[in-house]
């Protein structure tokens, strides 16, 4: 499977994945550029309850972020939330391909606009792909220990995509 070189992201896969790793460092090994909207880094930075995954998000060296807002369409503006939406419009924009967003409405109207789609779970599995020795299970019992909804099927079907690739 060939690398994307780019890739935008939105506010929950960068929470979810420092719940997993416990920083962004493999997403330079994954991409050549993770780019991050204003209004995701807005989003990250203004923190929830106990402010998870602030100061992992600010320490990133990797990240290409955004210095000024993106002008988002109206559809995308009434349609989702604002993160979500500046993934899509940015892409669209820059003409990246591939985007990582884990909602489920944000992933139905990024498919919508011609968009490639991952998740958090998606380069979970792409980073056991490039290191057989990790754990996916162990990073996604982190996730869930942090809150990271996540549902059952969605386990199950990477879990096993993760054996078959131990199988290999």
């Amino acid at each position: 499977m060939p690398r994307p070189s780019k890739i935008v992201i939105n506010t929950s896969p960068i929470i979810a994945l420092i719940a997993a790793w416990g920083n962004l460092d493999p997403m330079d090994v994954l991409y050549d550029e993770v780019i991050v909207p204003w209004e995701v880094s807005q989003e990250v930075t203004k923190g929830g309850s106990n402010n998870f995954a602030v100061s992992e998000f600010q320490s990133a060296k990797n990240l290409l972020r955004e210095r000024t807002s993106v002008s988002i369409s109206q559809f995308l503006l009434h349609s989702l939330d604002l993160g979500e939406a500046s993934v899509i419009q940015l892409a669209l924009d820059r003409g990246v391909e591939l985007v990582c967003i884990d909602e489920a409405v944000g992933r139905r109207i990024a498919r919508l606009n011609g968009l490639k789609l991952t998740g958090s779970l998606g380069i979970l599995l792409r980073w056991k792909q490039t290191n057989p020795t990790f754990s996916l299970q162990g990073a996604i019992d982190r996730m869930l220990a942090r809150k990271i909804r996540l549902s059952e099927g969605l386990i199950k079907a990477v879990l096993r995509q993760a054996d078959d690739l131990d199988f290999q």
